[in-house]
């Protein structure tokens, strides 16, 4: 039985709270914020209709567990004070419905991201950590604007189906896990390995490996565990070096 399962709903609850709290300072500090953009999600273990999400505004390294804002299927803030990002709930409200066992969602206008992404292609398995996302990740070949109606938000979520990643083209990346530490760490793994294939690809050709060894190497870079393995390891640092995003 995993340790999720044996907490309590509270328990759970403040569990999630205080991993996107701590997932959107990491993304301040690797850089993958940008203005006012980006938003990351957590379902919430009482009402599975409802999740959390960061206040519209609000800079990724500032923001704090108490802070957070849960809001309900029609979008309207029901626990905390602040503002929700229009594109945010839209995108992310069409994920969690589509995604009845995926906990939360995670997106930002991060750097290598956004470049990636205006390829319109997916990620190659040029290395063994990109394979992580081989046949695991999807593109979204239809950018019309900000995503603010409903139906493009539902068209997100059916491309994206049962994968943990979808490449947004001309707008960037979006993770989800079956834990928030999934969904943030798949999110600065994916955009470091569009970081990589932008380096590669700008140096010449790079080589990719056989579709048998990326699965082989997917099946344990891109398994779940890893991916809560290595978010400890972060969070672990970030409740030493800013202890104050647990307020």
């Amino acid at each position: 039985m995993t340790a999720a399962k044996t907490r309590t709903a509270e328990q759970e609850l403040l569990h999630r709270k205080q991993r996107l709290a701590a997932t959107l300072r990491l993304f301040a500090r690797f850089g993958l914020a940008e203005g006012i953009g980006g938003h990351v999600t957590a379902r919430d273990p009482r009402r599975p209709d409802r999740f959390w999400i960061n206040p519209f505004g609000k800079n990724f390294g500032h923001v704090r567990v108490s802070d957070l804002l849960l809001v309900d299927e029609d979008g309207a803030v029901v626990e905390g004070e602040g503002r929700v990002n229009p594109a945010g709930y839209t995108i992310h409200a069409a994920i969690h419905r589509a995604r009845p066992e995926t906990v939360a969602a995670a997106h930002t206008h991060s750097l290598h991201g956004r470049a990636f992404a205006s390829l319109g292609r997916p990620l190659l398995p040029i290395c063994q950590d990109a394979c992580a996302f081989f046949e695991d990740h999807t593109v979204f070949d239809g950018y019309s604007g900000v995503v603010l109606a409903e139906e493009e938000g539902t068209r997100i979520a059916e491309t994206l189906g049962d994968r943990k990643a979808v490449i947004l083209r001309n707008h960037g990346l979006v993770t989800v896990g079956g834990s928030v530490e999934e969904a943030a760490w798949w999110f600065i793994a994916m955009d470091r390995a569009c970081q990589v294939q932008l380096l590669a690809e700008a140096a010449g050709t790079p080589t990719t490996v056989s579709r048998e060894a990326a699965l082989s190497a997917r099946a344990d870079i891109g398994a779940p565990w890893l991916a809560r393995a290595s978010f400890r390891s972060l969070y672990a640092d970030l409740v030493r070096t800013e202890p104050d995003f647990l307020d």
